[in-house]
């Protein structure tokens, strides 16, 4: 521990990102930590684990924990598995984000606010701030949801622009307890290599693939092997139906091509070494509404 660690006024705890699907809290943690180990896409419930994001400064150590977004529309064992995954880290956490998008606030919101502990200081986090062209607008917006809940702060950001991120981060620091801190200084998450492939793969896919693709798709490193610098990974694609693969390897593979080359490339990028890529589509039809599969798979 360094000396500025030690002293006595350094605060540490557990951050717990929440909001309805789509409202940037995978940006918003990812641009908190300064780095990306939480994956994004435009495609709703691409958050499926529970990932934890940390940043240690002089004085404090962040410990960021970004979750599902709290699912209503399906009822099957995947999103009863998220939302259970939602509650439990609501109860264990020192501080609660509750991330809405600015100017937009429905039924899905305010189901997520209904499970936020009454006991557990919690910052009203308006995102997407910059595109709310009438600023004048913002603030009755923002009274309106604060309204809702005695909330500790409320703070309007752009993740995206890293708009009123120091802000924000000062503000979560001054309801942190005073702890030493869980993690080394340089750590970035707990989870491994081998589960952030599987993420960065399944990235590509929501990406590439869009709405096309339901989201009932996952992706399994069948092999992790590190030889010096250079890591070989073989992943798997599991869809439900033989159309779904279709549309994931594309006209001739090029598809699957695009998806390969970018997702090795950004886990070049963030395990700082050449990475070989090998990816499959294998069906596996039912996988998301079988409990026992489910954590074979890696869902807690």
């Amino acid at each position: 521990m360094t000396e500025s660690h030690a002293q006595p006024d350094f605060r540490c705890g557990y951050i717990a990102i929440v909001g309805r699907p789509n409202v940037g809290k995978s940006t918003l943690m990812n641009q908190l930590i300064g780095a990306k180990v939480s994956i994004t896409s435009r495609k709703a419930q691409t958050t499926r684990h529970r990932i934890t994001g940390i940043q240690t400064t002089d004085d404090a150590q962040f410990v960021y924990v970004d979750t599902p977004g709290f699912q209503t529309r399906h009822s099957n064992a995947l999103n009863k598995t998220l939302n259970r995954t939602v509650t439990n880290t609501l109860t264990a956490s020192d501080v609660i984000l509750y991330v809405i998008e600015a100017g937009t606030f429905g039924q899905a919101d305010q189901q997520v606010l209904d499970l936020i502990p009454a006991d557990v200081p919690c910052i009203l986090v308006i995102n997407k701030s910059d595109r709310i062209k009438d600023k004048a607008g913002l603030m009755p917006f923002a009274q309106q949801v604060a309204a809702r809940r005695d909330f500790t702060a409320v703070v309007p950001v752009s993740a995206k622009l890293r708009f009123q991120l120091d802000n924000l981060q000062s503000e979560i620091r001054t309801h942190l307890p005073e702890n030493p801190p869980v993690f080394g200084e340089d750590d970035i998450t707990d989870r491994s290599e081998k589960f952030l492939a599987a993420e960065i793969v399944r990235e590509k896919v929501f990406r590439f693939v869009g709405d096309e693709l339901p989201y009932t798709s996952t992706v399994l490193i069948e092999q992790f092997q590190q030889e010096g610098d250079l890591r070989r990974v073989f992943a798997a694609i599991l869809v439900e139906r033989d159309t779904h693969k279709a549309m994931v390897i594309g006209n001739k593979g090029a598809r699957l091509k695009d998806i390969s080359t970018q997702a090795r490339l950004d886990m070049e990028r963030l395990f700082g070494g050449p990475v070989y890529l090998e990816i499959w589509v294998k069906v596996k039809s039912g996988w998301a509404d079988n409990e026992a599969g489910l954590r074979a798979y890696g869902y807690e």
